[in-house]
């Protein structure tokens, strides 16, 4: 993978990046994504966010051999920190992360926010939390996708403001509105794999010592597993 041709997941999430983006990459790693997308006219302007010093240096580097320094600015911060007001950004990318990280990440600095229209969203896991995120920061969702790369499932959401009052309901804020409507064979996979390992963990506190603690955990996940066998049935 390089600045030229990314990843099956990446590709993806640069799919979503509109033509002339002024664009934020947090956790940026090795700065591929808004080398590409500045490369191949998708992005006029990017930000290029790094907490950690190794992949900081990377993104530099990166960006350097790309000959992209005038348009894509390296900077070492915290989540959405690094976005400064005259930046103008129109669109995030936060990718590879967990959903609760993401979360957190919005969370830390709705200010942020501000003059954003799309977020793209890839988290490794939970992204149940940014679904429920959505509800109550006047974001909705626009589209997902669901794909597998190197035995691994990604999810990738796309959210642009609104002023609509969003709600999703339980059954869409697990699996996905929108996936939910397609349940292509990545999704039924990976909601089938989930539904085991839940099965597996209510049976193991069955068998075991159960306390109030893990008898509502076995409610929880009672619950999850009736939703996704309702879907996959």
């Amino acid at each position: 993978m390089n600045e030229q041709k990314l990843s099956n997941r990446l590709t993806c999430v640069a799919n979503y990046i509109p033509n002339g983006s002024r664009m934020a990459d947090i956790g940026s790693d090795h700065a591929y994504l808004p080398c590409f997308a500045v490369l191949n006219g998708q992005a006029s302007f990017a930000v290029a966010g790094e907490v950690a010093s190794g992949p900081f240096e990377s993104a530099k580097k990166q960006v350097q051999h790309s000959q992209l320094t005038a348009q894509i600015d390296v900077r070492f911060g915290d989540g959405l920190s690094v976005i400064e007001t005259e930046d103008a950004i129109d669109t995030i990318v936060i990718a590879g992360m967990g959903g609760m990280l993401i979360r957190a990440i919005l969370e830390a600095n709705p200010e942020k926010l501000e003059t954003v229209k799309r977020l793209i969203l890839q988290p490794n896991i939970g992204a149940w939390q940014i679904r429920d995120w959505a509800m109550g920061h006047h974001f909705k969702l626009v589209s997902e996708t669901i794909l597998r790369e190197d035995n691994k499932i990604y999810e990738i959401l796309v959210l642009e403001k609104t002023t609509e009052n969003i709600a999703y309901n339980e059954k869409e804020r697990l699996l996905g509105p929108f996936l939910l409507l397609e349940k292509n064979e990545v999704f039924q996979a990976k909601w089938l794999h989930e539904k085991e390992n839940w099965t597996r963990i209510v049976n193991g506190i069955q068998n075991g010592q159960v306390t109030e603690q893990n008898t509502e955990k076995i409610t929880e996940l009672t619950e999850k597993i009736r939703l996704v066998e309702e879907v996959l049935r």
